[in-house]
């Protein structure tokens, strides 16, 4: 699975759980709210908001995730340079390591 799949899977997966949690919360509340505790009827109207909020945050990140610039492939000549220059440090500092006459 490439990054750009995974990251797009474990966003999905947090609107899951969060919208899982708010309507859970939110029929946790309505129950309060209906037997007599007053104070429940703001959280009745407030986890509806914080559904609403995720969904929207979703759709922020997902935006961002499929619009990120991603880079180029790998240019072999680039990486036969990178290479050589490697084995050309390699070089220097086996001759530093070396004991000298």
């Amino acid at each position: 699975m490439s990054g750009e799949n995974k990251n797009i899977l474990l966003i999905y997966i947090g609107l899951v759980l969060a919208e899982a949690l708010c309507w859970t919360a939110f029929g946790f509340e309505l129950d309060r709210a209906l037997t007599g505790n007053h104070l429940s009827w703001a959280y009745v109207f407030e986890w509806p908001l914080f559904s609403l909020y995720a969904l929207y945050m979703t759709r922020k990140m997902l935006r961002e995730e499929r619009l990120a610039p991603r880079p180029p492939p790998a240019d072999p000549a680039e990486d036969a340079a990178l290479e050589a220059y490697n084995e050309y440090l390699r070089r220097v500092h086996r001759d530093e390591d070396s004991p000298t006459g």
